[in-house]
């Protein structure tokens, strides 16, 4: 039997993919790219968990010196014979991931930041060695060592010093590799301390990258491309490859060829069409990408189980915090727009092409909300559905896995903002609980009429019904005295909700439907039926609740009808 390759799951050095048996989708087709490309400073922006940080890792297997050749044998860069002659490990590179410097104040990300530098610094502790480098210079890089700097001008001016070092001992320029560039940018938004991050920042990469005789090319990485006066001011030959470049499109994420051969290579090419609605849509520059890191984690789960649920990856590796910020700031035109979102309509923006966090609290309700739809994109929580309109973008949701953040998002919301009004929630708790279907319906109205709904779309029937059905799941577990199960097993088949309230052994059945073009009594009646017929209520009796209330829940736009059975 044959062996296969183990999915790189989490592994983000090139090296040891390639040397410890994991499956590589070839990506090395970006070298051949950015030496053909020029400019001295390039910006990739990518949302998160595009693969930035493993192909990083891999310009720096390729170009620094000393490397392994055979790491690069059978891939795509190998076929340009030359380009490897001249430039596979020939280069001194400084290599920095700001993914880790953060702080809940200044000082502890500037200290994160100089531990990052001081061990970047020891991996050219052969320098201290170097007969080219004079006394003083080796004083330097040993204070770049140790760390713990007495003045803040040594973490400016760091990255500048260890490119000089550098050349000096090679006598060769340095390529300077910094990946995730605007980390400590977003942490210290969020944290308070944003204008003195934007101000070390700058420092550190002007000096290191504007008019350094030393460097002979860098790459930065980021999801959001910062505003040039923030951070790259006065950067010259400065080359941005965003979203929306057709330039390294298809470096960053899969196409559907390589999900296709990697699912084939692992037997399971029957889920490709559940891959495909989960984890694709992405437009980048014209080309569609899947999520990688998507696609590798649900291959190594579907490999030992073909009956695997399909997970939400991407969505789980972050707070999802912009997604909250905008329900917070909407407006009712906001709100608007995604509710068309969600219910897999389109919508058309002007984008800001370059941004500033500062943008966020402006004054200035228009800026704020093109900043907000901005990041959404950039972050790619948005992507674009077609090409522009009169310099405008249209843009969607991009797959099932990121329309489930927005739902959970705004179920969250949704039951903050109600649970909130304590009186009115404990009186619709109190008609569930009671049997009194036309008190539940009258305050459930009132809830929806707050809410953001689902519209009568091309959305499917069941997408809908989960909508509400979550809303709705949100606001009785909130009832912590409560026992409240979401699609439990009971009887035959499973229930929407069953609720036991074990203190007065009462229980609740609820069947949620979507009414079809407002058709509630039909959806109410279809509920109930499917409740006694399935006999949903023989769970309860089992653990011994006396009383149960069946409900059939019908939902349509923002309107409900509840009936009780």
């Amino acid at each position: 039997m044959e062996t296969k390759l183990k999915l790189p799951v989490g592994i983000e050095f090139f090296k040891d993919i390639r040397t410890r048996g994991y499956y590589y989708v070839d990506k090395t087709g970006l070298i051949r790219d950015l030496l053909r490309g020029g400019g001295s400073v390039s910006l990739i922006t990518r949302p998160r968990r595009f693969g930035k940080s493993l192909n990083m890792d891999m310009l720096k297997a390729f170009f620094e010196t000393g490397t392994d050749e055979a790491l690069f044998e059978g891939l795509e860069i190998a076929k340009e014979q030359e380009l490897c002659r001249q430039y596979m490990g020939k280069f001194p590179v400084v290599s920095l991931s700001l993914k880790d410097v953060e702080g809940e104040d200044f000082q502890t990300a500037c200290d994160q930041l100089e531990i990052l530098i001081s061990e970047e610094a020891e991996r050219f502790a052969f320098l201290l060695e170097s007969d080219r480098l004079a006394q003083t210079e080796k004083q330097k890089l040993s204070r770049l060592m140790e760390g713990g700097f007495e003045k803040q001008a040594y973490l400016h001016n760091s990255l500048r010093l260890l490119t000089r070092l550098l050349y000096k001992h090679y006598n060769r320029q340095v390529i300077v590799l910094i990946d995730e560039y605007d980390v400590p940018l977003d942490k210290a938004y969020y944290n308070g301390y944003y204008p003195k991050m934007v101000s070390l920042i700058r420092s550190l990469l002007s000096q290191g990258l504007k008019t350094n005789p030393y460097l002979h090319f860098a790459v930065i990485t980021g999801c959001l491309r910062i505003a040039r006066e923030s951070i790259f001011t006065g950067f010259n030959n400065f080359k941005v490859r965003s979203l929306t470049d057709e330039e390294f499109a298809a470096y960053f994420g899969f196409t559907d060829t390589e999900v296709t051969d990697m699912l084939k290579y692992y037997g399971v090419q029957e889920a490709f069409e559940k891959i495909k609605k989960w984890y694709d849509g992405y437009r980048i520059g014209g080309a569609d990408v899947y999520c990688p890191w998507d696609v590798v984690n649900q291959c190594d789960k579907l490999r030992i189980s073909m009956d695997a649920p399909m997970e939400a990856y991407w969505a789980n590796s972050s707070s999802n915090a912009i997604v909250q910020e905008i329900l917070e700031k909407a407006d009712a035109g906001t709100k608007d727009q995604i509710e068309a979102l969600i219910s897999g309509e389109c919508i058309t923006k002007e984008l800001m092409p370059e941004l500033t966090y500062t943008d966020l609290d402006s004054r200035d309700a228009q800026a704020r909300e093109d900043y907000l739809w901005s990041v959404l994109f950039a972050s790619g929580y948005l992507t674009e559905a077609a090409d522009r309109r009169n310099g405008n973008y249209l843009l969607r949701i991009p797959n099932l896995e990121v329309q489930g953040i927005y739902e959970k998002k705004i179920r969250s919301w949704f039951q903050m903002k109600i649970t909130g009004h304590t009186q009115r929630w404990e009186q619709f708790c109190q008609a569930v609980k009671s049997g009194n279907a036309d008190d539940m319906q009258k305050l459930f109205q009132e809830f929806l009429d707050a809410s953001i709904s689902i519209r009568d779309t091309c959305v499917h029937k069941d997408k809908k019904e989960n909508f509400y059905h979550g809303i709705l799941l949100g606001l009785l577990q909130s009832e912590g005295s409560w026992v409240v199960k979401s699609n439990a097993e009971s009887g035959i088949g499973y229930t929407d909700i069953l609720i036991m309230i074990p203190a007065e052994r009462k229980g609740c059945v609820i069947e949620v439907k979507y009414a079809e073009k407002g058709a509630f009594d039909a959806a109410c009646a279809k509920a109930v039926q499917q409740i006694k017929e399935c006999g949903y209520e023989r769970e309860l009796f089992k653990d011994g609740i006396q009383a149960v209330y069946q409900y059939g829940i019908a939902c349509y736009k923002k309107s409900c009808k509840i009936v009780k059975a």
